[in-house]
């Protein structure tokens, strides 16, 4: 798809791996990542597989295929960087906390409006219930910002398969906040039609290392574009100055 592909940047020795949301693909990311580069950081904004493309595409990834490739981001970043924080959007949130658990090494997290615990066990047999009749595909979660004319490049539709295997794969991130060690920001939107805030609760309560929250009172589900752009961007900046010396 036109103006979404992947971002990447070699600079310093302080590096920014930035991730985006599920059915999203790097354009709802690229002016923060962009920013980050101008600022002095290297940085990667990985497509994740599936996105970006066709929705068929999708159909055919899981989790697994998500969390390595942001898993391998990472670790190729880290390879030519002396020390790698994070940053991610909803599911890129989820996957930030993926990346946090099993890479110690990791110096700071930005989680936007992130996903990382399952839905209510209604909503998951519903999904299986709607799978079993036959049913691939529902409407699109995408575009679920507040600023007038904005539009998020994503996929028109929201293939199951993969949502229900995203839910799965965020259960496990749940049970392992507990191990993310590294100082953490959390922005939250007041109004979020995708994540419930209850996530940022959780996240607030489990990680082990020190978190400070953000609120968002003018902004929707995809904050990196909308209404408090800047806010999103000065304090994702002043944090990572403060992880990344």
């Amino acid at each position: 798809m036109p103006g979404c592909e992947p971002f990447s940047h070699h600079a310093g020795p302080s590096g920014v791996l930035v991730l985006h949301g599920f059915t999203g693909n790097p354009a709802s990311m690229r002016p923060i990542a962009e920013l980050l580069a101008k600022v002095g950081y290297s940085v990667e904004l990985p497509r994740l597989p599936g996105h970006g493309t066709t929705i068929e595409d999708m159909m055919t990834t899981t989790w697994a295929d998500w969390s390595s490739a942001a898993v391998e981001a990472y670790d190729a970043l880290s390879e030519r960087c002396e020390r790698v924080a994070i940053v991610g959007l909803s599911m890129g949130g989820g996957l930030t906390a993926h990346v946090a658990e099993v890479r110690s090494s990791v110096v700071g997290c930005v989680f936007i409006n992130p996903l990382v615990k399952p839905p209510p066990t209604e909503m998951s047999v519903g999904i299986v219930a709607l799978l079993d009749a036959g049913v691939e595909t529902i409407e699109s979660i995408g575009s679920d910002i507040k600023k007038a004319d904005t539009i998020e490049a994503s996929y028109d539709a929201t293939p199951l398969a993969a949502v229900q295997s995203l839910f799965e794969g965020v259960q496990l991130v749940h049970e392992n906040l507990h191990l993310i060690n590294a100082p953490s920001l959390l922005l939250s939107s007041r109004e979020d039609h995708v994540v419930t805030s209850d996530n940022g609760d959780d996240l607030m309560e489990n990680v082990a290392g020190p978190i400070e929250r953000v609120w968002l009172e003018n902004s929707y589900h995809v904050a990196t574009i909308d209404n408090d752009q800047e806010l999103v961007e000065t304090s994702t900046v002043d944090f990572l100055a403060r992880v990344l010396q």
